[in-house]
This record gives C-alpha cells, sequence and structure tokens, in this order.
C-alpha cells in the first residue's frame, strides 16, 4: 500500500511539473509572400488581411506601387482573419479631387490613411485617381479650426509655386510639357518630357529630390492597366511615388504618357541624375 501510494505521489509531481514546463506561446514567426506576375501590394494586403501601410512599413518598402515579380513580401506577425481589415465608415462628407491631388496628399489633408480611402471608396489602385473624382472622407478628419465645413464641388486649381532665385532647381511645365534644369535664373538644359494622363496627373507644387536610385523596377496598376518595367533607368523621386526618369518603352516626348510620373529618355534622365543632388528643388506646374 506504501509503495502504491509513493508511485501515485511520483506521477502526480511529474505531471505538475509537465504541466508548470509547458512553454507560454512566443511571438508568431512572420511569413512570406512571394510576387507573382500581376500582384499589386494592394492585392497582397487583402489576401493576407493587413494593410498597404503595414507591409509597406514591414519591408522597407518607399514606394507601394513598386514591387517586383520574385519579391519575398513579409507578412508581419500576428497579421490574418483575426486582424483582417474592419470597414470604415464614411462620414458624410465629400472631397472633389483637384488637379495635382494624390491618395497620399488627401489622406494627409483629411488625417486618415490611404487604407482607409481605399476602403471607403471600394479603389483598386491608389495610384488611379482622377481630377473630378468624388471620395468619401473615413472616419478621422482633419480638427474642427482647420476643416472647412463642406469641400465645393468646384475646387479651384491650385496656384503654381514660387520658383526658387538661387542655386540648382529643376522646373516641370505641364502645359508645355517641358523639364528645365536652373542655376539660379539661368537655363541650364530643357528638354521635352511627357508627364501624366489626365486621369493620373502628375501633381503641381513645390518638392524636393529625396532619393535617387539608378536603376529599379517598376510594377503597378490593374487589369488592363497593369504594368512591370524591369532596369527603368536614372531615377529620381520627388514625392511620395513620383519620379522623373528615364524612358525605354516610348519615345512619344512632348505629350503626357505616364501614370504620374516625369518620363525623358534615356540620355536626358541620366544627365539631369547626374546634375542634381538629393535635396534639389522641384518646381511642378501648368
Amino acid at each position: 500500500m506504501l509503495k502504491f501510494l509513493r508511485v501515485s505521489i511520483l506521477f502526480v509531481g511529474l505531471a505538475l511539473l509537465a504541466a508548470m514546463r509547458v512553454p507560454t506561446a512566443s511571438a508568431a514567426s512572420p511569413s512570406f509572400v512571394i510576387v507573382s506576375y500581376g500582384d499589386t501590394l494592394a492585392g497582397i494586403a487583402a489576401r493576407v488581411g493587413a494593410t498597404i501601410d503595414a507591409l509597406a512599413r514591414a519591408n522597407g518598402l518607399p514606394n507601394p506601387n513598386f514591387i517586383y515579380v520574385g519579391q519575398r513580401i513579409m507578412v508581419p506577425p500576428g497579421v490574418g482573419a483575426s486582424n483582417a481589415p474592419v470597414s470604415v465608415p464614411a462620414t458624410g462628407s465629400v472631397y472633389t479631387v483637384a488637379t495635382g491631388d494624390s491618395l497620399t496628399i488627401i489622406a494627409s489633408r483629411f488625417g486618415t490613411t490611404i487604407d482607409n480611402l481605399m476602403r471607403v471608396n471600394n479603389l483598386i489602385n491608389p495610384n488611379f485617381i482622377y481630377v473630378g473624382q468624388r471620395l468619401n472622407l473615413p472616419g478621422k478628419n482633419p480638427a474642427p479650426a482647420t476643416k472647412p465645413a463642406s469641400v465645393p464641388a468646384n475646387t479651384p486649381a491650385r496656384t503654381n509655386p514660387a520658383p526658387p532665385t538661387s542655386g540648382k532647381w529643376i522646373d516641370i511645365d505641364i502645359s508645355a510639357q517641358t523639364i528645365t534644369a536652373y542655376e539660379g535664373s539661368q537655363a541650364v538644359k530643357s528638354v521635352l518630357v511627357s508627364t501624366g494622363l489626365s486621369w493620373t496627373p502628375t501633381p503641381i507644387g513645390r518638392y524636393s529630390v529625396y532619393v535617387k536610385i539608378p536603376s529599379q523596377t517598376m510594377s503597378g496598376g490593374f487589369g488592363a492597366s497593369a504594368y512591370y518595367l524591369p532596369g527603368v533607368p536614372w531615377v529620381m523621386y520627388f514625392t511620395g511615388a513620383y519620379a522623373i526618369h528615364g524612358t525605354y518603352w516610348h519615345h512619344n516626348f512632348g505629350r503626357p504618357m505616364s501614370h504620374g510620373c516625369v518620363n525623358l529618355s534615356i540620355a536626358d534622365s541620366q544627365w539631369f541624375y547626374n546634375w542634381a543632388q538629393v535635396g534639389t528643388p522641384v518646381i511642378s506646374h501648368y
């Protein structure tokens, strides 16, 4: 009987030790998605139940519109069905897209995110909005002191920014379809370009070159508008996803052709790339 009690106590003790040794749940490991032809970051985000912003941050992507076939996209730990984006209610306010707007600019202006704007307006591609389009404004809005009571449908066009008076700067004349390198008030070089089409316009305003990349793959769009362009040369980003870069897929310079970037010939883009530095002001206007 005593032996039986000892054995029973031993089994109970082992069971308690086993229970105590069960490890606590550790942080989930990230998973990866391999980009296939036709994929966009928006499509991948929808498939894995994440947001474009979350995937862009996790993968250090400066431009959510530029991913390439074979790229490994890390899905942050914890992303899944339980973290799928929830529907975002509209506020009842409507904004009419003006010349030079992008979804990034609108999201910043109204204190929301690109993802929220896309969900409440059922947008497929964050890079495709057009002048005159009416967008529902989701959730968060600007502080009452700065938010207009309503945005009129006939929002006036933005005034052209004043050019610099000294140093190097780049002028993009959308009406003339030209780009000009200036040093102070002296034009150094001026050539024809192709800026954005009417439904994918090049933004107007005062910006600056914030990163230079000698060559990269560019992809984006959706359906018939999808594109995949390896080896785009002499790329200089000046705001958001918009860049000045070389173009090998067309030679129609002097007329709008792009998704919003500024297309130059390869030789001209190399000249501008070598002439400008990060921080060089870029003025785009009509």
